[in-house]
């Protein structure tokens, strides 16, 4: 593809960075030397893959502790940024889970917040924190992570499935309200991955974790993650509007062909 982005010293915001997609998107951006701004909740795992990656690509990194489910620890952090980290040119809002698999009469209100609070406010509060310096340089990316559910509805998903179309919607609506300008807006949208999201569904009960997983070859981080670095490094007049991605031997949420 002609006159690609270089991702080279690129400021990249990446929320959840503490594992699964948002780990791997940090080692392929740090692999295109970009500068990172990692942060996540889990400060310990985060200051772990800072020491790898500095040691393996010598990249810029500066990372924080963050729960974005809490709008004024977002407005704090931000604010904080020191000088030469402020200029932020891509967000990955990849932070988000999956709280049980229940019919909506047994559902855990508990369960519904959390998914609500991370996956829709999480991103809605990183973004209204970020967007506007991007709107007063009219330069910028935003890549949002959905999903399959996003897309369609399984059983049991309910309220998942309704915050991955929120994040549908707002992607939609950010594209429309930033016409006229250079900023771009994405959504990567997978389908079957294998990271620690079952396991946060099923509250660490391994054996069910596991299960959605046996008979076939899901996605890894590492997939998705190259599909944001494909997007990213689009030239500036190309704007990958949604990409859904799906293991090969997934063809719908729920349609799986096992071996």
């Amino acid at each position: 593809m002609s006159n690609k982005i270089s991702l080279k010293n690129k400021i990249v915001l990446i929320t959840g960075a503490s594992s699964g997609i948002g780990y791997a998107c940090a080692e392929r951006f740090a692999q295109a030397g970009a500068k990172l701004l990692l942060c996540a909740r889990r400060i310990e795992r985060l200051e772990k893959l800072a020491e790898e990656l500095i040691n393996k690509y010598k990249v810029a990194i500066h990372y924080f502790q963050l729960d974005v489910t809490k709008e004024a620890e977002i407005t704090t952090q931000i604010n904080a940024l020191p000088a030469e980290w402020r200029v932020i040119d891509i967000l990955v809002n990849n932070a988000g889970l999956a709280r049980g698999l229940n019919n909506f009469q047994e559902g855990s209100t508990q369960d519904w917040n959390e998914m609500i609070d991370t996956n829709l406010k999480g991103l809605l509060f990183v973004t209204r924190q970020v967007l506007p310096g991007m709107v007063a340089r009219n330069a910028g990316h935003i890549i949002n992570i959905g999903s399959v559910a996003g897309h369609e509805i399984y059983p049991k998903g309910n309220v998942y499935c309704a915050t991955k179309h929120a994040v549908k919607a707002l992607t939609q609506g950010l594209r429309m309200d930033l016409l006229g300008t250079n900023l771009r807006v994405t959504s990567i949208d997978p389908g079957m991955v294998h990271t620690e999201f079952s396991l946060v569904r099923f509250k660490g009960d391994q054996t069910l974790a596991e299960n959605p997983y046996k008979g076939l070859k899901p996605l890894t981080a590492e997939d998705i993650a190259d599909a944001i670095i494909y997007s990213a490094s689009c030239p500036p007049h190309v704007n990958i509007s949604e990409m859904l991605i799906m293991p090969t031997a997934q063809a719908a949420a729920t349609l799986v062909h096992r071996e």
